[in-house]
């Protein structure tokens, strides 16, 4: 996961939740979601991001 996001990789990490629904993923997904972090410009809202990956994770 190396071509992650520096804000977004960090946000993963504090959020343990999130960060292992990520690695479930199949590539074009975490890519649609790297995608995505490019338009988040500020740490809230990373948090907010990584936190509602979290909640997606809860859904299944």
């Amino acid at each position: 996961m190396s071509d992650l996001p520096l804000g977004f990789g960090m946000a993963l990490a504090q959020n343990e939740g999130a960060m292992q629904y990520f690695a479930t993923l199949p590539e074009q997904k975490k890519q649609e979601i790297i995608s995505h972090t490019h338009q988040i410009h500020s740490r809230d809202e990373m948090h907010a991001f990584v936190q509602s990956l979290n909640k997606q994770k809860m859904n299944f």
